[in-house]
């Protein structure tokens, strides 16, 4: 399997013109995958701060019915629904992103659905448990109007995870995610699910959690286009 250096070095690969995007994703894109690595802004995802992201269940604010089942099917994908077993929703999850969607975080570049899936369907393979200890929305907006600033409806949220690598005696990392969510209408080719679907999803880390304990190596194990290979998830994705 190619390593995780490899991985970032076809992700930092120019974009493909071909390739259908829309609202500020290019730009997104191109802002995550820069000529010169060392031009990328302070805010991408490779280069986390230390920034405060525990969230406070008390806090959070409350979403639509429809919005607030999109955060749950996300939320049960970094709990491990992506598995093979019979009863998993982990298929059924997937379809609150768009067919053609990206996900971004400091370990993984996936610009595709079925590559999302390979994210989500390799968290059992790596982690012994992934349990969801906290969350607090804290924004939910809609797209810019016709005309206007272009900016895509979003949802945020902050989420406290402890996670259970395998192969580490059992150890536990608690660690707080800034998750947004930026959403689009569906469209044919996305398939059956909810109205809006996700077509860019981005998971910042602070410096201290990503680093802390060797976590963030082992997260890297499913980074990329390569974890499909390793992970199987539904062609039908």
């Amino acid at each position: 399997m190619p390593s995780a250096e490899q991985f970032r070095q076809q992700a930092d690969k120019p974009l493909d013109p071909t390739v259908p995007q829309t609202y500020e994703i290019r730009e997104r894109q191109k802002q995550e995958q820069p000529a010169d690595s060392s031009a990328r802004p302070d805010e991408a995802t490779s280069a986390p701060k230390n920034e405060d992201y525990e969230p406070t269940p008390s806090q959070s604010i409350t979403l639509t019915a429809d919005r607030q089942a999109i955060v749950d099917a996300v939320i049960r994908l970094y709990s491990g629904s992506g598995n093979h077993k019979d009863d998993s929703t982990g298929e059924r999850d997937m379809h609150v992103y768009a067919k053609t969607s990206v996900y971004d975080d400091i370990a993984s570049y996936c610009d595709t659905r079925y590559k999302i899936a390979g994210q989500w369907y390799g968290i059992p393979v790596v982690m012994t448990e992934s349990k969801t200890l906290a969350v607090e929305i804290v924004e939910s907006s809609e797209a810019a109007p016709a005309g206007q600033a272009t900016r895509p409806a979003a949802i945020v949220f902050k989420m406290k995870r402890a996670w259970t690598p395998r192969g580490l005696f059992g150890k536990t990392f608690d660690v707080n995610h800034l998750v947004t969510l930026s959403l689009e209408k569906a469209t044919p080719e996305d398939g059956e699910g909810p109205a809006e679907r996700i077509k860019y999803h981005k998971d910042q880390w602070n410096e201290k959690d990503y680093s802390h304990g060797g976590l963030g190596k082992v997260l890297k194990t499913i980074n990329g286009d390569m974890a499909t290979i390793g992970t199987r998830p539904p062609k039908s994705l």
